[in-house]
């Protein structure tokens, strides 16, 4: 299964016969104040410049998201696609919480974007996938609901496969759906890593649907978290993950992505 997301030039396709794909995760004012700051005042240029750097390093799709508190968000969210379509010709994945903000994103955007995200909420899907088949993107689909997240790799499994038929009954094909089995830190549970693996496998072999996640959230709140990064990626690769939303330029990562793809004989065309 291929899906494929577009910017105004370019076009990427993301699947398990292709290369590992990078989403990345800069272009966040969550914990960076530096940037927060400038893009409540309306400055563009870290923004700009985070965009051009992570995709020298190798980002296929960038990730943006606006989300500060007591912000226009909409409004925000918007002016910060723009600031990326001016540097970058990478495919962008819209990330918000904020489903107003998404529309504003959506409305702006030139090309395929990624939503990110749905989850298997009655509320939320009824929501999202209108706007989802409105502007013909693609979308992350979160395996969680109104009661949590599961510790039962079956039971998000149940949950994907939820929102995949959700997405198929609003004119979403499978392929455009992306499933996210949810990646949380190690630090709060030995076992939690497993899940998520496990959760992997199973999304691949039942529903055959593309994969992310959050790589950063494995390590969150632990030392050395590159490295506890890298550990889990080609783990992940191999039980099905397609594609993560991470750092571009940790070294540590693109060594992951690289050995990964080399072991399961996958060519990659560039080097880092």
């Amino acid at each position: 299964m291929e899906t494929v997301l577009s910017s105004r030039t370019r076009e990427v396709a993301i699947s398990n016969e292709r290369p590992f794909a990078i989403i990345g995760e800069r272009i966040n004012p969550t914990g960076r104040r530096v940037l927060e700051a400038e893009m409540k005042a309306g400055v563009m240029d870290r923004v700009r410049a985070d965009a051009a750097a992570q995709a020298r390093a190798g980002a296929v799709v960038l990730d943006v998201n606006a989300g500060i508190p007591g912000v226009d968000e909409p409004a925000l969210l918007a002016a910060t696609i723009r600031a990326v379509m001016e540097v970058s010709d990478a495919p962008l994945c819209i990330d918000s919480s904020s489903i107003e903000a998404l529309a504003a994103g959506l409305a702006v955007y030139e090309g395929k974007p990624l939503v990110n995200s749905v989850n298997a909420e009655e509320d939320r899907m009824e929501r999202i996938f209108p706007l989802v088949k409105k502007y013909g993107a693609a979308v992350v689909g979160m395996t969680s609901d109104e009661t949590g997240i599961s510790m039962m790799p079956s039971e998000r499994l149940e949950l994907a496969r939820r929102i995949v038929n959700r997405a198929m009954d609003h004119g979403i094909e499978p392929e455009d759906v992306i499933i996210d089995p949810i990646a949380l830190s190690t630090a709060a549970g030995r076992s939690y890593s497993a899940v998520t693996l496990e959760t992997i496998r199973l999304v691949r072999d039942e529903l055959g649907c593309n994969i992310t996640c959050g790589l950063s959230n494995v390590s969150f709140g632990m030392s050395g978290r590159a490295a506890v990064n890298a550990a889990f990626l080609p783990k992940a690769m191999e039980a099905g993950l397609t594609c993560a939303i991470a750092n571009p330029l940790e070294p540590e990562v693109w060594n992951a992505v690289f050995a990964g793809d080399l072991v399961l004989g996958r060519e990659r065309r560039d080097t880092k």
